[in-house]
């Protein structure tokens, strides 16, 4: 006697269930929104792309510049002098209130926030680390050289600086040089930064730079008044990498 024929697929072939989630994994489209959501999660905790705004960093880093910053580093150790560190734009260091932005930049913002790519809702800075908590900065010694707790650093890495000549221009004449600031002492939560290329650079000391020294001038006047530092919790990350252009592509 024979049996009747049935419709049910023979015991070794995969359930119809299974052959559509293998559908779907295999698809462009989930392989996409996979890279997505592991990109997303990269810029929040680990590894975030930033666009250098300006030329305050030339030579080290040029205007347009694509760059790595390290996330985790700030998060388990603290920034050291000398390090190139991303950080948010504090209120003290803006001209005037943050723009406003229409709806759609801001949804473009936020897209590139949190991948990558497009512009930012962010506001972000790209500095040298010169001074950190419990230090006093000034400029200059007597070879127009910053000094950090006395000691005259060796920065090779400035592109240009504001003219300094002793005896003529100097910290003592009137004017001054605009090299000059301080002595500035940090607290215990601030760090002091400079641009590399100092002569164009909005930075810690920028406002110093353009107050004239007479003898009756107060100290005070010209250094930490005029100064403005950047909080710990401020601070993003180090640069560690520079993704574009190309044919600069490296560690800074």
């Amino acid at each position: 006697m024979t049996s009747a024929p049935t419709d049910a697929p023979p015991p070794d072939a995969p359930p119809t269930r299974r052959r559509r989630w293998r559908r779907i994994a295999g698809h462009p489209l989930t392989h996409l929104v996979a890279a997505l959501l592991v990109l997303a999660l990269l810029q929040s905790f680990a590894v975030k792309v930033f666009q250098v705004p300006s030329a305050s960093m030339e030579h080290t880093l040029s205007p347009g510049d694509r760059i790595l910053v390290d996330r985790i580093s700030f998060a388990t150790g603290d920034p050291h002098p000398g390090d190139v560190v991303v950080f948010d734009r504090p209120a003290s260091w803006r001209d005037g209130p943050a723009p406003e932005r229409a709806p759609w930049r801001t949804a473009v913002g936020w897209f590139g926030d949190v991948f990558g790519f497009g512009p930012s809702n962010g506001d972000a800075l790209v500095k040298r680390v010169i001074g950190e908590p419990g230090s006093t900065v000034a400029c200059c010694d007597a070879g127009g050289r910053v000094t950090v707790d006395g000691t005259a650093l060796t920065e090779d890495y400035i592109a240009a600086d504001p003219p300094f000549e002793p005896g003529a221009l100097d910290c003592d004449t009137e004017p001054r040089s605009m090299r000059c600031f301080g002595p500035v002492t940090l607290g215990a939560d601030e760090y002091l930064l400079l641009g590399d290329n100092r002569a164009d650079s909005a930075d810690s000391v920028s406002p110093c730079r353009t107050v004239s020294a007479t003898p009756d001038d107060a100290e005070s006047t010209l250094a930490s008044a005029c100064a403005r530092t950047v909080p710990r919790d401020a601070l993003i990350g180090p640069v560690f990498f520079r993704l574009w252009p190309l044919d600069r592509i490296g560690a800074p």
